[in-house]
């Protein structure tokens, strides 16, 4: 009996106490992605339906502690009865930095929340389909950003990020600031059992 109340004890102490700490170890995998809108408006007087969305899947390895290299994937529509429909898109590599500097973590409101800053490189786009200028060609994103772990492998995330496109079309740039929420899991490694195995002394 004591030795299982002692186990227990062990496993809530990394959970907790590693908790946005432990998730970012070299080793681990960072699965997940944002959603910077998601829209659907039913219009009167027989404009008929607005849709808009935007979603950004994601996936990185820690290749160090808090730093995670992967990649990702954009596509985003817009699109209205009789007007067509507008069109985002992006493929490229990503890479993902848990900041550790002491007066940047005393900003951090909780034990479970940790800033970043991310920054993407990769091919994308914006087309319109009616009058707009659109873009097409290299695709570069950086941004602030702060996850807070609601459990021990799953964060919310909050990412501020500018997007610039640079390339051909009827405009040679085209800068974007958007506001992302989502998710991403952090699933664990043999680190996260090594660690349990440190507490217990097995």
């Amino acid at each position: 009996m004591k030795k299982i109340f002692k186990l227990t004890l062990a496993v809530a102490a990394v959970l907790c106490s590693s908790v946005a700490v432990a998730q970012t170890q070299q080793g681990n995998l960072m699965v997940g992605g944002d959603l910077s809108s998601f829209n659907l408006n039913f219009l009167g007087g027989g404009n008929g339906t607005n849709f808009d969305m935007s979603i950004t899947p994601k996936i990185a390895y820690f290749i160090k502690d808090g730093l995670a290299l992967g990649g990702y994937a954009n596509f985003g529509l817009s699109t209205q009865k009789g007007e067509g429909s507008d069109i985002t898109y992006g493929i490229g590599a990503l890479g993902r930095y848990f900041l550790e500097d002491k007066n940047v973590r005393k900003m951090e409101f909780s034990k479970r929340s940790r800033f970043f800053v991310e920054a993407n490189v990769g091919f994308g786009g914006v087309n319109y389909a009616g009058p707009g200028a659109s873009t097409n060609g290299l695709d570069i994103g950086a941004g602030p950003g702060i996850a807070y772990f609601i459990t021990p492998n799953v964060a919310l995330e909050a990412l501020l990020k500018y997007n610039l496109t640079v390339g051909f079309g009827s405009a040679t740039t085209s800068n974007r600031l958007g506001l992302n929420v989502g998710f991403q899991v952090y699933l664990p490694t043999a680190r996260a059992r090594e660690l349990i195995r440190e507490e217990t002394g097995k």
